[in-house]
């Protein structure tokens, strides 16, 4: 049998269903104490606190997450805004042997020298570079490399860890986020939007995540493994889990530009 499962998540389901016994309640009538229904009150953090602690982990524990958890954190994530409330966002959760055996085939696919070329389906980064942002990716990739003892050049070192990406590096759980290919750019922002959500409803029930476009270039693969109509794009994969806290990848934080460098403020 296999162990994933599609969620097509209603921006009201959580709220509205009752699903795991929560009140159906209006936004005008929210409280801590109607979160409470989503975890045990200790588990939960503040907004802040869950958007300051989210980083992108490479290195997870093998303990579980169930099944209700993910849904409790889609569900939460659902209440993202989206033009004119479509709820573009599609999500294919993947566990257990599933999970193997895609990793495997996308293991093989990146160390096969057959000459098929893999391509990502939208183009992610700039086509070309320049400062700030070369600068910052320099120095992420360095930050990270030094935490791991990589030395610059070490070309076999700097593969092997780019493929524990499609480990989802030790993480139990992978999600894969889709949108219907005739939607427009609107959608694109609902969609990180959404996934933004995720990973703060993540932390804030004390797991983390990593977000990994590193998964687009193997599309086709993952589209035969999850079964993904053709009508979808992958947008973006995603690892879900608990952090190992003594891995030396995860020691390490990235710099964030202060508001006055990136904001501009006007009749203050």
């Amino acid at each position: 049998m296999r162990h994933f499962q599609t969620v097509n998540v209603s921006a009201s389901a959580f709220f509205l269903n009752g699903e795991i016994n929560c009140p159906t309640i209006r936004p005008s009538m929210w409280r801590r104490r109607d979160l409470d229904c989503l975890a045990e009150p200790a588990a939960l953090l503040s907004a802040a606190d869950a958007i300051r602690t989210r980083r992108s982990i490479r290195a997870f524990t093998d303990q579980p997450v169930s099944r209700d958890m993910v849904t409790r954190i889609l569900d939460l994530a659902a209440r993202a805004p989206s033009g004119s409330n479509i709820q573009p966002w599609k999500v294919y959760v993947i566990t257990g042997k599933a999970r193997t055996d895609l990793s495997g085939a996308l293991i093989a696919a990146d160390m096969a020298s057959d000459g098929v070329i893999h391509e990502e389906e939208y183009t992610y980064y700039p086509t070309q570079w320049r400062d700030p942002y070369l600068s910052r990716r320099r120095k992420v990739g360095w930050d990270l490399y030094g935490a791991l003892g990589i030395e610059k050049g070490d070309k076999d070192r700097m593969g092997a860890q780019l493929r524990r990406n499609y480990l989802f590096f030790g993480a139990p759980i992978g999600l894969f986020f889709t949108l219907e290919r005739e939607l427009n750019l609107g959608s694109w922002v609902d969609m990180g939007m959404f996934m933004e959500n995720v990973m703060v409803a993540a932390r804030g029930f004390g797991l983390d995540t990593c977000p990994q476009q590193a998964f687009c270039k193997y599309h086709a693969i993952i589209r035969r493994h999850l079964d993904i109509p053709d009508g979808e794009i992958l947008v973006s994969g995603m690892a879900l889990g608990h952090a190992d806290g003594d891995a030396p990848e995860n020691r390490f934080e990235t710099e964030r530009a202060p508001a006055a460098e990136f904001a501009q403020f006007k009749g203050f």
